[in-house]
């Protein structure tokens, strides 16, 4: 593979860390996929909270500010914060979010949501509770086949 030569292309506008901010992405998000594991919104509220988050990674915006910001509704955001706690991206304990370190790999069985987790009608992401209720009916179905089989 040729090796490309990273000169930049206006020296007099290389990009700078600003002294009174804490912001950065880890370059694992893209290398170990997990921007390829998660949908749009979910990557944009990540990156979001990265922007506005303190030293410690906590950011106390309120839902419908970062709705607002994001131009995504409301579903919408709690759909991405929930698959977020899912890929143990981020905690969430109202009012406050808290990034957290990126864990060595990507869970996939926790950022992918199935067709079923999703509304029918609208194709918005279902609340957690919903996808647990979901889970909990899956797993009775499964017994209840299981028994019939003894």
């Amino acid at each position: 593979m040729k090796k490309v030569n990273k000169t930049p292309i206006d020296p007099k506008r290389i990009r700078k860390i600003p002294s009174d901010g804490f912001s950065w992405i880890d370059r694992r998000f893209v290398r170990v996929r997990f921007i390829e594991e998660l949908p749009p919104e979910a990557i944009l509220l990540y990156f979001f909270l990265v922007a506005v988050s303190d030293a410690k990674g906590l950011s106390f915006y309120a839902d419908p500010t970062i709705s607002r910001i994001l131009k995504i509704d409301a579903g919408q955001l709690i759909g991405a914060r929930d698959q977020l706690v899912r890929a143990d991206l981020i905690l969430y304990q109202y009012p406050l979010y808290q990034i957290l370190p990126l864990p060595d790999r990507v869970q996939r069985s926790a950022t992918r949501f199935t067709r079923k987790e999703k509304s029918q009608s609208s194709g918005d992401f279902l609340s957690i509770a919903d996808i647990f209720k979901a889970a909990e009916e899956r797993a009775k179905t499964g017994s209840e086949k299981n028994e019939g089989r003894l």
